[in-house]
């Protein structure tokens, strides 16, 4: 059954963390819907290897509308959790207890939307203190999955793992 995934992007996001789990969402037969603050914008990876045009803008969607949450890394979450649409938008999927997929600095909109206490999940290096101090059990592997919810990765180097459990969590 073809789900309906929002995913939360704007510039500077990782390339491959947005482009490869996406095609293979795609080519499985659901649906990847982008959202950022301005629809038709096109926003660029920081490796400049991808450019994504959005589909929907934050003001326009509601988390009800959605099966899923995929959040890429790269400098894209940092952005997008200094506005508190993007923030309660994620926290709707936690507190919903719909599958969410964060790869790399994906997981900081999870930890400004503080719905990362007591949860099994990793992150990029940089980010570990951050997601333990925000009561995060932090696990070093290449994919964590908790509570058949949340799926998050480390790195580019983790997206077929990232990719093959976020798979399993929409059936």
């Amino acid at each position: 059954m073809s789900k309906k995934i929002a995913c939360l992007i704007t510039e500077m996001f990782e390339d491959s963390e947005y482009t490869e789990p996406a095609q293979a969402f795609k080519e499985a037969g659901h649906e990847v819907v982008t959202i950022e603050k301005e629809q038709g914008k096109s926003v660029k990876g920081k490796q400049g290897e991808a450019t994504v045009q959005i589909d929907q803008s934050i003001d326009n969607v509601n988390p009800q509308n959605f099966d899923a949450l995929f959040l890429p890394g790269g400098f894209s979450p940092d952005q997008l959790r200094a506005d508190d649409r993007f923030v309660q938008f994620t926290k709707s999927f936690m507190d919903e207890k719909k599958p969410v997929f964060a790869i790399c600095h994906g997981p900081q909109l999870l930890l400004t939307a503080k719905t990362l206490e007591g949860r099994d999940a990793t992150g990029y290096k940089s980010i570990q203190v951050d997601m333990e101090y925000a009561g995060a059990k932090f696990q070093d592997s290449e994919v964590v999955v908790c509570q058949n919810q949340l799926v998050t990765s480390r790195q580019p180097d983790d997206i077929p793992a990232f990719t093959r459990e976020s798979l399993k969590l929409l059936g």
